[in-house]
């Protein structure tokens, strides 16, 4: 078996680290199917499907998140679709294309991303800040 033709699959239910500090990664060809829950910062360049629960999360431009997804704060450089709650922000880059059911408090948009999506930009119970915002970078 060629090992560079592999791809990986993972099927079940990933819990990283309650440090609020934590730096997490899902690979370029890693493919995770299931329950993700975590804390600090995750980074996907592969492709995850299933149900998505964190703090902070970037899409990289070659992942792609198929979720349903509560986070504080996601960043779209890649494809996401499904449903996502943001109680912080929503950030969607110029490579960026997000499709689905978007709830969040603010909401960017750069030039060139791609929003297809019901969106409802509204304050979370938890969050003390002002009216939510939506906003478009050129």
């Amino acid at each position: 078996m060629d090992l560079i033709s592999v791809h990986w699959l993972f099927t079940g239910e990933i819990i990283v680290s309650d440090k609020s500090k934590n730096f997490s990664i899902i690979d370029k060809g890693l493919t995770v199917e299931g329950t993700i829950s975590c804390k600090g910062q995750l980074v996907i360049k592969g492709t995850v499907k299933g149900k998505l629960d964190g703090e902070t999360v970037v899409i990289a431009e070659d992942g792609a998140a198929y979720t349903e997804s509560k986070v504080d704060r996601m960043t779209i450089g890649g494809i996401f679709e499904g449903k996502l709650a943001a109680s912080e922000e929503l950030i969607i880059l110029s490579t960026g294309k997000c499709s689905g059911t978007v709830i969040c408090k603010n909401l960017v948009v750069e030039a060139g991303g791609i929003l297809n999506a019901e969106v409802s930009c509204k304050q979370f119970q938890k969050a003390e800040a002002s009216k939510a915002t939506v906003s478009v970078l050129k």
